[in-house]
């Protein structure tokens, strides 16, 4: 694998999978916009695991930014093996009445960031005839609750053609899918969890150690848990009128938050 890119990587599963990876004694390339928490990582990843680890300050929502670390997937100087494209953000509102700014920063970094850098990463790859590229989807990717979930629709979708393209290539491509694990995401997007039962949520260290294990398998999907396993199989046979429904009741909920924050 030698050198690994992750997005995202200074707070949630982002730093997980770059501890995992440092332990793992891989190289790291850190992306996140928040340079001083990068480097402190850093720095903390050097002492600890004995590998390089280098800090790329990127914010993803902005072109000039991913062109930049599109440039380092492409250079053949310390090559980049595995990309881990896990940058992405909750936003907490609905879509009609939201801000429509901020629906497309989301969509900027959870779907065009995710093309521009896979793109760059599997021409590098290809040509060297190895690598792999993991992206980090949802389960929210099969139900209709807003635009998280078209954005994570997309991200599994094209993560099963580009695995197609990049078949014999010696390169793979896999979506991770976790439901609810325990990171700094829901607090970072003001979202409550607090009718979401302690049963439905994953350890963030589970979900990295499975989707490391299916990249190496070369899965295509990987889906952390027997539990969400089962959600994800009966989400994909159910009526859309059904999937439906359910994501009106995490609309209900997000109303619930909503107003809450509003009157907070």
């Amino acid at each position: 694998m030698g050198t690994a890119l992750v997005t995202g990587a200074s707070a949630g599963l982002g730093l997980e999978f770059a501890w995992q990876l440092a332990t793992a004694r891989h190289d790291v390339v850190l992306v996140a916009r928040d340079e001083e928490r990068l480097t402190r990582l850093a720095r903390q990843l050097e002492a600890a695991a004995g590998v390089r680890a280098e800090v790329l300050p990127a914010d993803l929502t902005v072109p000039e930014d991913v062109e930049r670390v599109a440039e380092r997937l492409r250079t053949d100087e310390r090559p980049v093996g595995l990309l881990v494209n896990n940058a992405g953000l909750g936003l907490n509102q609905h879509f009609v009445e939201g801000d429509l700014d901020a629906e497309l920063r989301a969509l900027d970094l959870m779907v065009r960031s995710v093309m521009v850098l896979s793109h760059a990463a599997a021409g590098a790859m290809v040509a060297r005839g190895r690598g792999a590229i993991l992206n980090v989807g949802s389960v929210a990717g099969l139900i209709a609750s807003g635009t998280y979930s078209a954005h994570k629709a997309w991200v599994r979708t094209f993560t099963e053609a580009l695995a197609v393209e990049l078949k014999d290539t010696g390169v793979t491509a896999t979506v991770v899918c976790p439901g609810f694990t325990h990171t700094e995401f829901h607090e970072r997007g003001r979202i409550d969890t607090a009718h979401y039962p302690e049963i439905g949520w994953l350890q963030a260290e589970d979900v990295v150690a499975t989707a490391f294990a299916d990249v190496r398998r070369g899965v295509v999907i990987s889906t952390p848990s027997l539990r969400y396993k089962a959600a994800s199989a009966l989400l994909r046979i159910a009526p859309r009128s059904a999937v439906r429904a359910f994501g009106g009741y995490r609309r209900a909920l997000l109303d619930e938050a909503i107003e809450g924050r509003d009157g907070a």
